[in-house]
């Protein structure tokens, strides 16, 4: 029997994922597998590349051919210079960096957020809702500090008892004014 080392195509169109495995070679692209020995994404950066390197070096023993595509995936493990003897069996596998622990991210952000002063309204119910009784409270009488005064001799001419009282009779004369007009 023909025993290759080849791939397995998945995923979606323009998205592959393969697998390493090892087949018939007269068995179909994805069909028939005797034991699947790795993983291969092109799509990620740097590619992600898993393979059992104890089932690769045995099925090379046994005499399996891998293909062009499995072959150049073998060297960048390094399996491939293992498994001829040659130099450089560390391979050239770039990985990712490792993740930042999301759990780690999270409880940090939590902390912070107790150490803050609570301000003001945190979700947009809230903050309508506050706006809705801003709008309903009585509005508040204009503070001392920012009233500004009149000059002295001003006041001195004028009473403020004559102002407060002329004002109801001006409006009064205004409206009798307007009636006997129309």
């Amino acid at each position: 029997m023909a025993v290759k080392i080849r791939l397995v195509r998945l995923g979606k169109i323009r998205t592959p994922h393969y697998r390493i495995v090892v087949a018939d070679s007269r068995k179909a692209r994805n069909g028939l597998k005797i034991e699947e020995i790795g993983r291969y994404s092109p799509a990620s950066e740097p590619s992600l590349i898993h393979v059992d390197s104890d089932r690769a070096q045995h099925w090379l023993k046994n005499g399996a051919q891998p293909t062009p595509a499995v072959e150049a995936i073998l060297k960048v493990t390094g399996d491939w210079q293992k498994f001829k003897g040659l130099p450089g069996a560390e391979g050239t596998l770039k990985t990712l960096p490792p993740r930042a622990d999301k759990r780690a991210a999270y409880e940090a952000a939590v902390k912070a957020a107790m150490n803050e002063p609570k301000d003001g309204a945190t979700t947009m119910k809230k903050r309508a809702a506050e706006k809705l009784a801003a709008k309903g409270a009585p509005a508040e009488e204009a503070p001392v500090d920012s009233v500004v005064e009149a000059p002295a001799d001003v006041l001195a001419e004028t009473p403020a008892e004559s102002v407060v009282e002329s004002a109801p009779e001006a409006a009064a004369e205004t409206a009798t004014e307007t009636a006997a007009e129309q």
